[in-house]
């Protein structure tokens, strides 16, 4: 199998090139990326030719998939040409910098029935079949996942990510985005509303929400998420605290490695788990072009994208930083 990488600049293409390194038979064909000094190294690393223009690219390398990323505010442009070249791809979360175009790109590839993966990759996580394999009715779901502060980003120079304008949103639609959809993954079939939310940006000052707190309700749950870049810390290290209550279970993690279940009896286990998302980009890369091969459907798609980014946009309607 034939994959490029476009957009190499994005500080998730570890996540993506390093398993596709490791795959026997999948070849890097090319790289992309609008400045040549971040697309070579990458280039180098993977063997291939480095591109500053992804049409080219994909014009010259014919490929059979694509991992896309970008700037925020140029995803649903660079999602309409690979659907349009009818190129299968992965795209980062959240695809589009508004629901509007999120929904417009979801309908553009189900219209031309073409496999387009998102990596929500927290639906790998043992957590989502602990909790739904007991079939209980869940009442509370409660996710806190504070990242790192925005310095970071300027030390990748990603400045785009903490500009409104390019990015759309801070860590709500950045980081907030996967617990919107694990909320729709255990509550399946839920109408879920946005009844709450809070942003504010008091610690960077910034165009976009530093901290956010947004309250949901649907399938007889409460629902809350929320995030923020407000720990000292790097890359892939967060402040983490997950709170689910269902009928006769709590589940609680306090860091990223353990879940503690207790029943209502009392009888407390605790379980060696992996419970953040930066575990399972290279499962999801695995799994994703196993899937291409196999002719099933992505763990999650556009749709499931469109969903969780009209929650997020919805959070952003009913708190505005003005």
């Amino acid at each position: 199998m034939r994959v490029v990488l476009i957009g190499v600049s994005h500080w998730h293409t570890p996540f993506f090139l390093d398993p596709c390194l490791e795959i026997p038979d999948v070849t890097i064909a090319g790289v992309s990326d609008a400045d040549p000094s971040r697309a070579e190294p990458i280039a180098a690393k993977a063997g291939c030719k480095a591109y500053t223009d992804y049409r080219e690219m994909c014009a010259v390398l014919k490929p059979d998939f694509a991992f896309a990323l970008a700037r925020h505010s140029d995803m649903a442009a660079l999602a309409r040409f690979l659907i349009g070249q009818r190129i299968p791809f992965a795209m980062e979360k959240p695809c589009a910098i508004n629901a509007t175009e999120a929904a417009d790109i979801a309908a553009r590839a189900e219209a031309a029935k073409l496999f387009v993966a998102v990596p929500y990759v927290i639906r790998y996580s043992p957590l989502v079949e602990t909790i739904l394999a007991l079939n209980e009715p869940i009442q509370y779901l409660m996710f806190k996942f504070i990242g790192g502060m925005v310095d970071r980003y300027r030390q990748q120079n990603v400045e785009w990510v903490i500009d409104r304008k390019t990015s759309g949103g801070g860590p709500l639609l950045n980081l907030g985005v996967h617990f919107m959809d694990l909320c729709r993954v255990l509550l399946p079939g839920a109408d879920l509303k946005v009844t709450g939310a809070m942003m504010s940006n008091r610690n960077a000052h910034l165009n976009i929400e530093d901290h956010a707190v947004v309250l949901m309700q649907g399938g007889g749950a409460s629902c809350m998420v929320e995030t923020g870049y407000l720990y000292p810390a790097p890359n892939s290290v967060f402040d983490l605290h997950y709170s689910i209550r269902t009928e006769n279970h709590y589940f609680a993690a306090r860091d990223d490695s353990t879940l503690e279940i207790v029943s209502n009896d009392r009888q407390r286990t605790m379980v060696p788990m992996k419970l953040t998302n930066v575990h399972f980009y290279s499962t999801f890369v695995r799994d994703t072009l196993q899937r291409l091969k196999d002719g099933r459907k992505p763990i999650a798609d556009l749709a499931d994208n469109a969903a969780a980014v009209a929650l997020v946009e919805a959070a952003y309607a009913m708190a505005p930083l003005g």
